[in-house]
């Protein structure tokens, strides 16, 4: 805002108000007054960004600016004219900071939709034939075996990747110093104590927060990813899905785990395919077993797939062992429960004839697409 004090009657460039001749000053302060509002009024209203009604503003709020030279020429007044003048500053000064509050309202609101048009992304256009997206196999498999154990009776579950010893190992029955714990293969992280802090080696750690946070009866399942030194080939990945099940109840028996291994392995399988289960060890476990299918490549003839046995392991399971029921503080002599988990590419691999697992992560379009 540009305004020529010097066009003023009264105005000294040297003296300012102080030295002027004012022989009516109230009357021409006032006049002056009106005439310095106006043209600040269109100062602001002529602003076309920001930047530049922010520039206004401190014109207007400037000490040797129009509105301060008059602030300063109140000192020639008596005391009627003080008031009445000084009564009228104050009012155009919050007439002009209400006008410019509003101007600077609409003037951000019209540079934000600006800006919003600029980085807006046109998603729509697509060059060449359109292209279809969809689940990849291995989180289609985990949501159908998660929808066959709901239609069981079980709920879904998770929990961190990154755990802690007690929760991965010792409150699953694996003491430091265990022998079983070299067979996990683990990823440690550099973090906290050494070798206290880890990638979770299957999702079991779930389980025992699960423990951990409800009372028993528990019927849960668990998916999730877990990450082991294994060197890939046709059946082991290092970072691999794992869907694991807890069933915690007053008078729990192994038939009611072979039972439900087989509900679930007819009901995701399909009704000709049936499992197996022969002893097996597990430290979380007592008695354990390992679950086996049929082969569905070679029909149970053998092949390289099944290491020429016949049989495909599934994964394992077993009844909980006390000493982890003691660990999560549920009484064993009140409640029994039996546990389970296996791979979830392994079911992806059975299920649609896929001979080696490491073709899930190629992200080769050919074979995805057929899924």
């Amino acid at each position: 805002m540009a305004v020529k004090l010097s066009a003023f009657a009264g105005y000294s460039e040297s003296r300012g108000w102080r030295g002027a001749r004012l022989p009516s000053v109230t009357s021409e302060l006032l006049q002056q007054l009106e005439q310095v509002s106006d043209e600040a009024r269109r100062g602001l209203e002529a602003a076309a960004d920001v930047a530049a009604l922010t520039e206004q503003e401190r014109l207007i709020a400037a000490k040797q600016g129009p509105l301060g030279d008059i602030s300063r020429a109140l000192g020639s007044l008596d005391a009627e004219g003080k008031k009445t003048v000084g009564a009228a500053l104050n009012a155009v000064r919050a007439e002009l900071k209400e006008l410019s509050q509003a101007r600077r309202s609409v003037l951000e609101a019209k540079e934000r939709q600006a800006r919003l048009e600029a980085e807006r992304l046109d998603l729509t256009e697509v060059l060449g034939a359109p292209v279809d997206g969809h689940l990849h196999l291995i989180t289609r498999t985990r949501y159908e075996l998660e929808d066959v154990f709901l239609g069981m009776g079980f709920t879904v579950a998770e929990g961190p990747e990154v755990e802690d010893d007690w929760h991965n190992f010792e409150a699953l029955n694996f003491p430091p110093g265990h022998p079983a714990r070299s067979s996990w293969d683990t990823f440690f992280v550099e973090l906290g104590s050494e070798e206290q802090v880890l990638l979770r080696t299957h999702t079991s750690p779930v389980q025992i927060r699960v423990m951990e946070s409800q009372k028993p009866p528990i019927y849960s399942v668990m998916p999730g990813q877990c990450f082991r030194r294994e060197t890939p080939d046709a059946r082991h990945l290092a970072v691999f899905n794992q869907i694991e099940g807890l069933v915690v109840d007053k008078g729990i028996t192994f038939g009611d785990l072979a039972g439900c291994i087989d509900t679930f392995t007819q009901a995701y399988f399909g009704p000709g395919i049936h499992a197996r289960l022969r002893p097996a060890f597990f430290p979380f476990t007592e008695p354990s077993a390992e679950f086996e299918v049929v082969c569905f490549f070679c029909k149970g003839d053998g092949c390289r797939t099944c290491s020429k046995t016949g049989w495909i392991e599934l994964g394992g399971c077993g009844m909980v062992d006390p000493n982890v029921l003691q660990a999560v503080g549920i009484d064993p002599e009140e409640y029994s429960g039996f546990a389970f988990g296996f791979g979830i590419e392994r079911c992806a691999q059975l299920r649609h004839d896929i001979d080696d697992m490491r073709v899930l992560l190629d992200n080769d379009i050919r074979f995805l697409t057929q899924f």
